[in-house]
């Protein structure tokens, strides 16, 4: 099946395209800043690898969406979208672990709790783990339910302790980073919305728009740290 040569994209598309072009660019100066006025700290060159991740991971899922949006669907773009969202599904779980290590840079001399920084690493591994096996069914329009329920129950344990890390170190430092608290409980509760009915209520997608923007807070945090 080709896309509709008749296809006009709608508002609501186009203005889906503007704002996910608009956050990956966001995301890719961002990652560029980071880098660029580091001065080699090692906090600020992890911020930039947490932003080039979340820009690449999401890359794979919203440039297809963005030329769906324009072109209109077919068969390839559905592949495309299949294993974008598997590819971001790991990218955005490797993202909680590198935010792992920004706590530890943030607040050195604060320690994790050996319980909590376990917690992390093994939910974030055994999802990961999840996300490759092939019974996701990522291309098709069904899917897989009870493995999306799964994977993103372990997501949110991981999501869980990083929540614990920030609230824990609070205000040390006067540095504010209780928000990153509050970015990524709004991030969570929107997602798995998302994730679980998205596909028999397609409304619900607009979830993602403010799901985006507190990935978005995340970096800001960062940007605001670095000048």
């Amino acid at each position: 099946m080709i896309a509709n040569e008749k296809y006009k994209p709608q508002v609501p598309d186009i203005m889906e395209s503007i704002f996910d072009a608009g956050y990956l660019i966001f995301d890719l100066i961002a990652g560029i800043l980071f880098f660029a006025f580091s001065k080699g700290n090692p906090l600020f060159i992890l911020y930039g690898v947490l932003t080039l991740t979340l820009c690449g991971g999401d890359a794979f899922h919203l440039v297809p969406r963005i030329i769906r949006a324009v072109r209109g669907n077919n068969d390839k773009i559905k592949k495309q979208l299949g294993i974008g969202l598997q590819v971001s599904s790991i990218t955005m779980t490797a993202f909680y672990i590198v935010l792992l290590y920004i706590w530890k840079l943030t607040f050195p001399e604060l320690t994790a709790p050996v319980a909590v920084e376990a917690m992390i690493w093994i939910s974030a591994i055994i999802r990961m783990v999840i996300c490759v096996l092939p019974q996701n069914n990522w291309c098709s329009d069904e899917g897989n339910m009870k493995l999306s329920i799964i994977r993103n129950a372990v997501f949110a344990v991981t999501g869980i302790g990083v929540i614990i890390l920030y609230a824990i170190s609070g205000n040390t430092n006067d540095l504010h980073m209780t928000r990153m608290v509050a970015a990524i409980i709004i991030s969570f509760g929107c997602y798995i919305p998302v994730t679980l009915f998205s596909k028999s209520k397609p409304k619900v997608g607009l979830l993602m728009i403010p799901k985006t923007c507190a990935y978005m807070w995340i970096i800001a945090m960062g940007l605001q740290l670095l000048f």
